[in-house]
């Protein structure tokens, strides 16, 4: 079957939009082929510097033929409707219909056969309103083409659009259609400096092969491939080792389209500077990588660039270029660095009285008192020395209005720690500074030193109770203050510390520091815990844990201690995976169905004891000792916080309630007698909540 290639060649295409832009193009031809009829066997994407390319395979050459009955009016129907039937179905006239029988009424009908046109035709009819519309984040308008102002909207001026179709074994077909005055045609271009003439082209793989002779490696993937052997090559050949950036590489790899790599040096002075700063210097300014010593593991002063060409001279110009930009860069942060150093940190937060953290929250200023005050609760709580807690957070926000930090945000936290320590400071104290923002993703380190903990969950829970307080929760896809961030925060560092915390005790304390207070303020840390509850789902749930486990120990109420939660619910999953748990839960679910219908029948609840006297078969005899013993011992298990043991307790229920279900008759013909045995099960239901709510649970 024929395939499709299709190029659209412009002006460079920022990096960051490349691999959207390919995927886009690939979903919107492929969706428009499907909705055509048109099923392909499979399709692939591309994207360089100056060019998106696609390529479909196995296109059928035709759309296959439709045939469809469309239902018209009843026989005997007036003419107005009967001649709005024949001109809406292209029918002469009546006799050409079908006659359909129903109980309504005998209807006319119309089998319209709508022949499928060849499939170049249906590409040259879709390919220009997929450019038309092409989604592009950012896109822009360009000079007149042809005398006429162009009407195109695309990233930057595009200047070409290859488009061809048909078999391996035949000369390709070009899909003819114009947009803004550009044909379409079978010439592309290779590179801009080393192979700039137009090269002619026929079908994807005749393409690919002839983009690389013009010095052009179309696949993204191979680009950055080329580009990290050769890095790491030529690093470890000189002693050194590449530090590796896969965010950068990717960057990289959509700047050049014949990557060459190369290495430049600086002046070791710089290396005085933090690593940090080094990184982010030559990162973000060059896109260049950096390089560390493989002995030591320290940063060398050298740097690792990719040019897109490879020169006469072997790279020497480009080399040379790339440091001159680079020493004045790193000069500058060098200076900035040494002037942040001569102020204290402690000397710059007088300036956060003007800076207005949220205008319904107050200053920063303000907001650092409160954190200060909600690390030193926490600190007993955590196992940290409340001063060191206390003075951790009243320096760590302090770094933000560093030289440093305000050229490169992405070292905050950082740049506070080397500030700490350069005026002296304890070692945890500045460990603290750094850390309080950890962990903010799912894959970044949690703290352990007690005094980053302590103010790590202060930061954390103040911002989540103060935009609860004022009604900023996040609402489905919006979370602009990055407020389930921070719940999983907490959730990480008191699960992955073991520590055991009143989250309701330390929310109505963080709501006590506020200034502005809700309309029900007593509702807010319940309503938070909420918030938490489906954070941990979240949690549990990217861990391989069942979602309604939680739900099952959250429906006991009162549960605020996450770790608690977090072991009960990891005991109750390993209980649900043996023989004993999966019977037990089926025979509780059978319990709560039951009353649930007679419940419901009776319109009342079965609570109280069941009637020891009113037992007339070994099996309720048997089971209401069971659920006697059973309780007693799961309840004094979970006072001990030994959930594997409260579950060993519950599995001493399985025989006696497959038991019952076997051989008692719950709907007895005795009122009295019925009704003891709906208390009896209602017992099950009660004695098994002292490890979760079992109704939660789903089969």
């Amino acid at each position: 079957m024929p395939d499709l290639l299709l190029e659209l060649f412009s002006e460079e295409i920022p990096a960051r939009m490349q691999a959207k832009a390919a995927d886009d193009l690939r979903r919107m031809v492929t969706d428009k082929l499907v909705a055509e009829g048109l099923v392909y066997e499979g399709a692939k994407a591309f994207a360089t510097p100056r060019r998106l390319a696609l390529t479909v395979h196995g296109i059928p050459a035709r759309q296959p033929d439709l045939k469809t009955e469309r239902r018209g009016p009843k026989m005997g129907a007036a003419d107005a409707a009967v001649q709005g039937f024949l001109k809406a179905t292209g029918l002469t006239s009546l006799d050409e219909a079908k006659i359909q029988r129903d109980p309504k009424g005998d209807f006319y009908i119309a089998l319209i056969e709508k022949p499928g046109r060849d499939a170049i035709d249906v590409l040259a009819e879709i390919l220009p309103v997929i450019i038309r519309t092409f989604p592009w984040p950012k896109s822009m308008r360009w000079g007149a083409r042809s005398g006429k102002p162009g009407s195109l909207s695309w990233v930057r001026p595009l200047h070409a659009i290859t488009a061809t179709f048909g078999p391996e074994t035949e000369e390709p077909d070009v899909v003819k259609f114009s947009v803004d005055g550009i044909e379409t045609g079978q010439t592309t271009y290779g590179h801009r400096f080393m192979a700039p003439d137009a090269i002619s082209v026929r079908r994807f793989e005749d393409y690919e092969a002839k983009l690389k002779a013009a010095k052009v490696i179309l696949d993204p993937q191979a680009r950055n491939d080329i580009i990290f052997a050769d890095a790491k090559e030529l690093t470890f050949a000189q002693g050194f080792e590449l530090v590796e950036d896969q965010v950068l590489l990717d960057e990289v790899s959509g700047l050049v389209e014949w990557p060459v790599v190369m290495m430049g040096s600086f002046e070791a002075e710089y290396l005085a500077i933090p690593e940090e700063v080094i990184r982010a210097t030559i990162r973000n300014n060059q896109k260049c990588f950096v390089v560390k010593d493989s002995k030591t593991g320290k940063l060398t002063n050298k740097f690792v660039l990719t040019a897109n060409i490879e020169a006469a001279d072997g790279g020497k110009t480009i080399v040379a270029g790339n440091e001159r930009v680079i020493r004045p860069r790193l000069s500058d942060a060098k200076f900035f660095y040494e002037t942040d150093l001569k102020t204290k940190l402690e000397d710059r937060l007088p300036k956060f009285e003007q800076i207005v953290f949220h205008e319904k929250l107050g200053t920063q200023a303000a907001r650092i008192k409160r954190i200060e005050r909600l690390a030193a609760e926490i600190a007993p709580l955590v196992g940290a020395d409340v001063a060191k807690a206390t003075r951790a957070a009243h320096l760590a926000k302090a770094d933000l209005l560093t030289e440093v930090v305000g050229e490169f945000p992405e070292v905050q936290g950082l740049m506070g720690k080397y500030y700490a320590l350069a005026q002296g400071e304890d070692a945890s104290v500045a460990a603290a500074c750094e850390e309080h923002y950890k962990p903010q993703g799912p894959a970044d380190r949690v703290p352990t030193d007690p005094v980053s903990v302590a103010v790590a969950l202060a930061d954390k829970l103040d911002t989540l109770v103060g935009f609860w307080a004022i009604d900023e929760k996040p609402t489905g896809s919006k979370d602009p203050y990055a407020l389930r961030r921070a719940a999983l925060g907490v959730i990480r560092l008191i699960a992955e510390n073991a520590l055991r915390l009143s989250l309701m005790k330390v929310a109505a304390s963080a709501l006590a520091g506020l200034s502005v207070k809700p309309a029900d303020a007593q509702k807010l840390p319940s309503d938070l815990l909420a918030f938490f509850a489906d954070r941990l789902k979240v949690q549990l749930r990217e861990q391989g844990a069942r979602h309604d486990l939680v739900d099952a120990v959250f429906a006991l109420g009162g549960q605020d201690d996450l770790l608690m939660i977090v072991r009960r619910v990891e005991a109750l999953g390993k209980f649900l995976e043996s023989d004993d748990g999966k019977n037990l839960l089926a025979g509780i679910k059978r319990a709560s169905n039951i009353l649930g219908i007679e419940e419901k029948k009776d319109k009342r609840s079965f609570d109280g004891a069941p009637d020891a006297a009113l037992y007339s078969l070994d099996e309720e005899k048997a089971l209401a000792k069971a659920i006697g013993e059973v309780q007693a011992e799961a309840s004094a298990a979970v006072a001990k916080e030994d959930f594997a043991a409260a579950m060993s307790a519950m599995a001493k229920l399985r025989p006696p309630v497959d038991a019952f279900f076997e051989k008692v008759r719950v709907n007895d013909d005795d009122a009295k007698v019925r009704e003891n045995r709906l208390k009896l099960l209602n017992e099950i239901r009660s004695a098994t909540r002292a490890v979760a709510d079992f109704s939660k649970i789903q089969d």
